[in-house]
């Protein structure tokens, strides 16, 4: 290895270039889609229907309830900040477990590769020591395997945006069940990130990711209007997109929470799409443990706490950026379930009779 180095020292860039083809610092220079160029094409397998009803697949099984199965594609996003590594590393530690988070539950442990693009090694590793020291359940050995920067050769993870960075990934794949890019910004370095085109490398990769049994979750930062940034093409592949949003009435001093929201989930309906309020709080035994709530039960409160404090329908509409009649509705939802009861007005005070212009004259 010293040799080789020695060799190719003109710069790091050159000696990845010739090690890897563009392995990690080279993306595909003319931001064009690979398309398996570089692969032997093979004509596409077509079966009538009789076909298709009588082949065997194997049946997608839930490895975290009620939204992540086998052969799921997902993306995770929100601004920076709000919480999205905390959702990422609660997510993978719940799957390689067993456990659960925030109300999701695991069947049984499954195999997870976490591809860390951006956390420092001591951060990372003092995260992960804190989710294990208040998780009920321990990972069995070789679980969950953690790819990131701080212990590469050269501080840098394989490019998902060129196919050598995925070969490079997909040779220490193993049985992974489940893959989680933490983040498309940092793990996909190539191409113009709102042109649909610059997605078709990751959704080929994604795509044989699951033909091959494995689902991968999308870690992905929000843009300015606060959708998933960049290309809205991204999403026509995926089963599932939550978005992770700050709630109305946060304050920093609270620290973790967010609100979770499905925006795309195939096959769930009613209860296992209900926004949730997420926050990780200390227990008197000075663990850590997130607590979670809808976020109507969340909004609900406040509503009931602005109403007590006499605050106007209308000031509580501003302040929770509603319509004036949503709160009106929502009042009268409240106490007609019991759990809201207007104050007794103060009785009025009698009008006195108005003087006419002639009392007290004859």
């Amino acid at each position: 290895m010293h040799a080789e180095t020695e060799t190719y020292s003109a710069s790091l860039d050159e000696y990845v270039d010739h090690k890897a083809n563009h392995w990690c610092a080279g993306a595909n220079r003319a931001n064009a889609p690979m398309h398996q160029d570089d692969e032997a094409i093979l004509p596409p397998v077509i079966v009538d229907a009789a076909a298709l009803l009588a082949r065997t697949f194997k049946p997608r099984v839930h490895l975290l309830s009620p939204w992540l199965t086998t052969q799921s594609l997902t993306m995770i996003y929100a601004r920076r900040g709000i919480g999205k590594t905390h959702m990422a590393m609660g997510v993978a530690y719940a799957l390689a477990s067993g456990g659960e988070f925030i109300g999701w539950k695991a069947a049984q442990p499954v195999r997870v590769l976490y591809l860390d693009g951006e956390m420092p090694g001591a951060d990372l590793k003092e995260r992960l020591a804190k989710i294990i020291t208040n998780s009920e359940l321990e990972a069995p050995a070789g679980y969950l395997q953690i790819m990131t920067p701080d212990v590469q050769p050269f501080g840098m993870l394989p490019n998902l945006y060129d196919r050598d960075g995925q070969r490079a990934i997909d040779a220490v794949m193993g049985d992974t069940q489940v893959i989680i890019v933490d983040n498309l910004s940092c793990l996909v370095r190539g191409g113009k990130e709102n042109e649909g085109e610059s997605w078709q490398p990751v959704a080929e990769w994604a795509l044989r990711m699951r033909s091959a049994g494995r689902s991968v979750i999308f870690i992905h930062h929000a843009g300015k209007g606060g959708q998933q940034r960049g290309t809205s093409k991204r999403e026509d592949l995926l089963d599932t997109v939550i978005s992770l949003r700050r709630p109305a009435d946060y304050t920093p001093d609270q620290g973790a929470r967010f609100e979770v929201h499905f925006e795309k989930a195939r096959a769930l309906y009613g209860e296992d799409v209900d926004p949730i309020d997420a926050r990780l709080q200390t227990m008197p035994d000075g663990k850590q443990a997130w607590t979670i709530q809808r976020v109507a039960d969340s909004t609900d409160e406040q509503i009931v706490e602005m109403t007590d404090m006499g605050m106007t329908t209308r000031e509580i509409g501003t302040e929770l950026g509603v319509t004036h009649s949503t709160i009106v509705r929502a009042l009268a939802r409240l106490k007609e379930c019991g759990r809201y009861t207007p104050k007794p007005k103060a009785p009025r005070k009698p009008r006195e009779p108005a003087q006419h212009w002639s009392d007290g004259h004859d």
